[in-house]
Formats: structure tokens, C-alpha cells, sequence
């Protein structure tokens, strides 16, 4: 049961708890089938203090923040940056991240986070809000297939020097 429940946009001051929540909550998701190097390369390459500076700092990203009480439980990252080819010529958003602490998986916060970033699309005015899930992780998938999510194309996702194939996944808003 979730109690005490907080959502806003993260900010720079948050930089530094944000990036060891990103490194636990994908090294938590991933590290049982990546091997230790990839797993280090990739944290190293998106999950520093500076790079998510960096994240924060451009206009195109929105990070959204889930405290339960006092305690940092989740996160997502939307932004406006790219679109794949078959939805370049609409208005949509992506959701890069969302994750939980593995704690509170399937206790509603994944919804709460899911819930917000539709909430930016529309505020956005976006037509389809979008995102890639590793085509392996079938809880996730499922979770986004719930939330309205369908499976329109498919691309490479790199993990260190594995590449790996993910499914991409959209969401009509309007």
C-alpha cells in the first residue's frame, strides 16, 4: 500500500540523488542479464553526477520525482528531443525512463509515475507519448500494455558493447 505520496519535477539540487537512483534502479532491473562489464560501462556513460547535470539542465528533458513519506521510490525521465521514423511527422513525447526501487514494484508507483507523464503530454499537447522496452522484459512490457501502450516498431538499444534488441512501444494522448 502506497501512504504519503509526493510527485514533482526534479531540479538541479536533485542531481546527485537522481543519478544514484537511475544507477540503482537499471542496475537492480539489468544486472542479472548483463554481464558486469557492460553493466559498468553503461552506468558509467549515462548515470554520472555530470550527465544527468547535463540531462536536467536541457530544455527538452522533464524528470518527474516520487517520494513515498520522505523516501525517493521513483523516477521518469520525458523528453522532447527525438521521435522514431514512423512518428516524426507528429507532436509526441518520450518517456526515456521510469522505474521504480525494486521494493516497491507492483505497488503502484510505476502507475503514479505512468500517470504523470501522460499529465506532461497532455499539458504538452502532444498526440502519442512513446517509449522503448527491452523486448526480454516482459513484466514491463506488460505494465505498458495496460497502461495503453502498443508495440508499432522496433530498434537496437547498446548496454555497454551489447547490443540488445527493444520493442517500441506508443500511446495515443488526444
Amino acid at each position: 500500500m502506497i501512504a504519503e505520496i509526493k510527485i514533482r519535477k526534479a531540479t538541479i539540487d536533485d542531481a546527485s540523488n537522481l543519478a544514484a537512483l537511475c544507477c540503482k534502479t537499471f542496475y537492480d532491473t539489468y544486472h542479472v542479464f548483463n554481464t558486469k562489464e557492460n553493466m559498468e560501462m553503461f552506468l558509467e556513460q549515462h548515470f554520472t553526477i555530470n550527465k544527468i547535470i547535463n540531462e536536467l539542465n536541457d530544455v527538452a528533458n522533464t524528470f518527474v520525482l516520487l517520494f513515498e513519506r520522505d523516501e525517493l521510490c521513483g523516477y521518469a525521465k520525458i523528453t522532447e528531443s527525438k521521435a522514431p521514423v514512423r512518428l516524426v511527422s507528429l507532436a509526441v513525447i518520450e518517456i526515456a525512463r521510469i522505474y521504480s526501487i525494486k521494493e516497491k514494484i507492483g505497488k503502484g508507483i510505476g502507475k503514479l509515475l505512468m500517470d504523470e507523464c501522460v499529465a506532461i503530454a497532455k499539458q504538452k499537447k502532444k498526440q502519442f507519448i512513446w517509449l522503448g522496452v527491452w523486448k526480454e522484459n516482459k513484466r514491463a512490457i506488460s505494465f505498458y500494455q495496460k497502461n495503453g501502450f502498443e508495440i508499432f516498431d522496433e530498434q537496437n538499444f547498446i548496454l555497454g558493447k551489447d547490443v540488445q534488441n527493444d520493442w517500441l512501444m506508443k500511446k495515443e494522448i488526444f
